[in-house]
């Protein structure tokens, strides 16, 4: 399969309007989950000490595609997973010139800026709730599903993954040994903080190092990839072994389809598109740091299933293996992202030109932002900038850096 250079020409138009749309709101906005920083919802102490109450309001903002958070007094603000998100983007951006011959000695500056104020950005919204070395929340109170609080800032191996991640991308695209130092400290926040669940073979990381989040599998292969990133620089054998374990107990609970349940719980078995992308992401990640293929059949086999059942010919994402909508932002950003990180863009490289363009097409606001989601009768339109927007930056920013590696 040949690079069409219409594609690739809609992917630059289509990353240079969120640009610019990202840029002029300084990085900062909303989020799907940030009702519980309303300052109305903070002056009602009744509701905001009742578990269910937190939940529902929680999700009248979510779901609802009327935006009321001007209404209610919700401020945008510094999400660390979409400020992480929009580093690797930048430094996508950075490499993606330095290949195509266009940095020379005293240019590219501009583009180095904004990676150092979004690194140092990321450094100083660190989790003053770990014990143990560098980790990241989100930046509201989240109620879970299970009706467990997460508080404002409470570290999780999610956030700090991508945060890593970013941190590490800074860090080779400039040389600071700072961004360095920070990423090779979330091993400690992994290894130490986050609880650990026996299984037969293995064990899961928990979500948090908060009691009774420990049953989800695309976290616990989160802390897989950290520590494994970490190994990388370290050769710290106790990571190697820590993400190996976490590996084996994931891997051993994937469906004979090749496909993953959100998590071991009866609540929790539903199939989605992009933690199913997380999961194989993570595990390629491991291997290719590791030179450990122990799980290379436990990726083909995911994905097998994950081409086959979440992207409809026409290139419309799905949501759910079974189920289409809601069409969500975060489909079609990770299966560009996975592709490109597992190296396999260029064999399905028109499955994502078809899910990319179709993106584009539906998603993308004339002022240059996604939507959150499209449901069958109407589409959720809000702005979200570490959901929609920072997701998206990062998907298009790896799609034209490996369309320059080709």
């Amino acid at each position: 399969m040949t690079r069409d250079s219409t594609g690739i020409k809609a992917a630059e138009d289509s990353l240079g309007m969120l640009d610019k749309y990202c840029s002029q709101e300084e990085y900062k906005g909303w989020d799907p989950y940030d009702g519980l920083n309303s300052k109305v919802f903070k002056r009602l102490p009744l509701l905001k000490k009742c578990d269910l109450a937190r939940l529902a309001w929680i999700q009248l903002f979510k779901r609802n595609p009327f935006n009321f958070r001007k209404l209610f007094l919700v401020p945008k603000g510094y999400n660390p997973k979409g400020i992480g998100l929009l580093l690797s983007g930048y430094c996508n951006l950075f490499r993606r010139q330095a290949l195509n011959g266009k940095i020379q000695p005293g240019s590219g500056q501009e583009l180095l800026q904004i990676i150092h104020n979004l690194a140092d950005r990321l450094i100083s919204l660190r989790s003053d709730k770990c014990r143990h070395g560098s980790a990241w929340g989100y930046n509201f109170d989240w109620q879970a599903r299970r009706l467990f609080l997460f508080p404002k800032g409470t570290p999780t191996v999610v956030v700090t993954s991508f945060c890593t991640s970013a941190l590490f991308d800074a860090y080779e695209v400039t040389g600071c040994e700072e961004y360095l130092s920070v990423a090779l400290s979330t091993a400690d926040f992994v290894m130490n903080d986050l609880q650990r669940t026996k299984k037969e073979n293995g064990f899961l990381f928990s979500y948090s190092p908060m009691n009774g989040n420990n049953t989800v599998y695309n976290a616990s292969l989160l802390g897989t990839k950290l520590l494994s990133q970490c190994y990388h620089y370290t050769k710290n054998d106790s990571y190697l072994a820590a993400a190996r374990e976490s590996a084996v107990a994931c891997t051993e609970d994937q469906n004979d389809d090749g496909s993953w349940f959100y998590g071991e719980l009866l609540v929790q078995q539903w199939i989605d598109s992009f933690h199913t992308g997380y999961n194989l992401e993570a595990l390629v990640i491991y291997q290719q740091l590791t030179g450990d293929t122990s799980f290379s059949g436990s990726i083909d086999k995911g994905f097998d299933f994950y081409l086959s059942n979440f992207f409809l010919p026409d290139g419309t994402p799905k949501y759910y293996h079974n189920k289409t909508y809601p069409v969500d932002i975060h489909s079609p950003a990770q299966l560009i992202v996975a592709l490109c990180r597992s190296g396999k863009l260029e064999q399905h490289l028109e499955l994502a030109d078809r899910v990319l363009n179709w993106t584009i097409r539906h998603m993308q606001d004339p002022s240059g932002y996604f939507y959150y989601q499209k449901h069958r009768l109407y589409t959720n339109k809000i702005s979200y900038m570490r959901w929609s927007n920072a997701f998206m930056f990062n998907a298009l920013s790896l799609y034209l850096l490996h369309s320059s590696e080709k």
